[in-house]
């Protein structure tokens, strides 16, 4: 079965223009803006995965969170069809995008969670 991270971030990344990955960079600083893919959760079955997914955007400023946040929930919200590895089936967002706290005030961070239901291609 496909790693949804590995669906979603060279995807989003392709799709948006961001630098995205499954993990943070040390060298966050530099690499803003930045969307976070990581697989939170979720059911596996015979053919298809269901895995709930938290997607971070983190940004120099609130106002480019909070819009970047709202893109990747956009381009998420209508992925359909064959990405990479998978075959994605549907999104739905169970919360949507909200300020959360980082390590350093210098950077934003935005935060949802979706269910992606998704096959191997």
């Amino acid at each position: 079965m496909a790693d949804v991270e590995q669906v979603l971030a060279p995807w989003l990344e392709a799709t948006l223009g961001v630098f995205s990955a499954a993990e943070t960079p040390d060298d966050l600083e530099q690499q803003l803006p930045m969307i976070r893919v990581e697989r939170v959760g979720g059911r596996d079955d015979r053919f298809a995965q269901h895995p709930r997914v938290a997607v971070d955007v983190f940004a120099a400023t609130a106002d480019e969170a909070r819009a970047l946040a709202e893109r990747v929930r956009e381009a998420l919200l209508f992925l359909a069809g064959p990405v990479g590895a998978a075959v994605v089936r549907s999104v739905t967002c169970s919360s949507g995008p909200s300020r959360l706290p980082w390590a350093t005030p210098e950077i934003h961070r935005r935060g949802a969670t979706y269910t992606v239901s998704l096959r191997a291609a």
